[in-house]
């Protein structure tokens, strides 16, 4: 006879289990919980892995782990993950997910409506999710973003739980303008509703028209860019009154705050203005890392978004030619600063930026990490605890822990000997529900 355990027994085996059959949905109600039979559990707080171990979760949190080989009652659900190593939910602090790089992504700025973005962004969010990120913070788009997020919380679309920054600030002609490198009459004037301030109130403004929009985060465009069209991708492009004004604004509303940085006089008001993360931070010297340990900052390197840039640098044609400028100076000094940085004590949070390469491919993230001398468990954590933390939710989020949510990955082999695997996640489940099962 076939019995609900025999099933997902079965099913445990199959590639790209993303969601568990509606046929079984019977069994489903009279389960009463969820026994994960584990190899091997990376205790993310010490980095240490332990053996043979049963995770028990009721409904979407988790229950107890209990040792050996676990298989509860007859109504319950066992998965059998004995040749796995299992770790909680990845957390990427650096994301785009409505979009991804490609030579048509300027010209797509005029060709795509809303809905296109929106429905691209799915695939984008699916890839995310079975890549092991169960969390992660978006840090600027269009405001699809903000509707992603809720269709994902609501269940209609399969993805990760979004944190969102909405629309990013800049300044005018800035990395976050939005009308950069538009003929004159597409240009206009835009201001805080868009995301474009130049005083202190015009920065007021605009952290209370992203929380009015639903935004979750604050993310601010610090210095210039690479991906944007226009000349600078280094130059200071708030005053430290102008920052001052959108870190108290956005503490007072609850909310993070995120500075792209690329350039060191304009990380260095980030840090002083209040910013809690300075994301890229390419150009910083050896004074702003002396701050940031001071002021407890942290990085959030982007690795690998600097690799990508460089190799598309190279395609002629891929980059407008200003892009392509930048890309080339900027892009290969990331994991260099990122090895001084991690030496000198620079809190470290893990984020991407992923959208400049592949959604999908986060994980990359983790190889040139270790790559620049951090330990593969400390880069883990970064993505795992310390994140969780950033985000408010260290006591739900990042760990494998009685009462946390059941956030849970695995890999085919222990991170510790071979970091690769960390790019091949087997098993993925969020709040309790298995989306991919190999």
């Amino acid at each position: 006879m076939l019995t609900f355990r025999s099933i997902i027994l079965a099913n445990s085996k199959m590639k790209n289990l993303f969601v568990i059959p509606a046929l079984l949905v019977g069994f489903i109600m009279s389960a009463q919980d969820t026994y994960l039979q584990c190899g091997a559990i990376v205790n993310v707080e010490t980095g240490k892995t332990q053996q043979s171990k049963t995770i028990v979760i009721s409904g979407n949190s988790i229950k107890s782990i209990l040792n050996g080989y676990q298989s509860g009652g007859t109504e319950d659900t066992v998965i059998d993950l004995k040749d796995k190593t299992v770790m909680p939910g990845f957390i990427d602090m650096h994301v785009h997910i409505e979009g991804q790089s490609s030579p048509q992504s300027y010209i797509q700025r005029f060709t795509l409506n809303e809905a296109d973005v929106a429905f691209q962004s799915t695939v984008y969010a699916r890839n995310t999710l079975m890549a092991g990120f169960t969390t992660v913070r978006d840090l600027g788009g269009s405001g699809v973003n903000i509707a992603l997020r809720k269709a994902i919380a609501k269940g209609a679309v399969v993805g990760p739980r979004i944190f969102t920054a909405g629309k990013a600030i800049g300044t005018t002609g800035g990395h976050a303008d939005p009308t950069n490198g538009m003929k004159k009459d597409l240009m206009g004037d835009p201001g805080p509703k868009e995301g474009v301030v130049n005083s202190p109130e015009d920065g007021k403004k605009a952290v209370r028209q992203r929380y009015k929009d639903g935004a979750d985060v604050i993310k601010i465009t610090a210095t210039g860019g690479v991906l944007s069209v226009a000349k600078s991708g280094q130059n200071p492009q708030f005053t430290l009154e102008e920052i001052k004004a959108i870190t108290e604004t956005a503490k007072d509303y609850g909310m993070l705050t995120a500075a792209h940085a690329h350039g060191d006089e304009g990380m260095q008001r980030a840090i002083l203005g209040g910013i809690k993360t300075i994301e890229h931070g390419t150009l910083m010297s050896e004074e702003t890392m002396d701050l940031m340990v001071k002021h407890n900052t942290f990085l959030v390197p982007t690795i690998t978004a600097g690799k990508q840039v460089t190799e598309k640098a190279k395609i002629k044609g891929y980059f407008p030619e200003v892009v392509a400028k930048k890309a080339a100076a900027i892009g290969p000094k990331i994991q260099s600063m990122f090895q001084k940085a991690y030496k000198k004590g620079v809190p470290i949070a893990f984020g991407t930026d992923a959208g400049v390469f592949p959604h999908g491919e986060n994980a990359r993230e983790f190889v040139y990490m270790a790559e620049a001398g951090m330990p593969i468990m400390e880069a883990i954590k970064s993505a795992t605890v310390t994140n969780a933390e950033l985000l408010g939710l260290g006591d739900s989020l990042g760990q494998l822990k009685k009462g946390f949510l059941a956030d849970i990955i695995a890999v085919d082999e222990n991170p510790k000997e071979k970091v690769e695997t960390l790019k091949n996640v087997t098993f993925v489940m969020k709040e309790g529900k298995v989306y991919k099962s190999m």
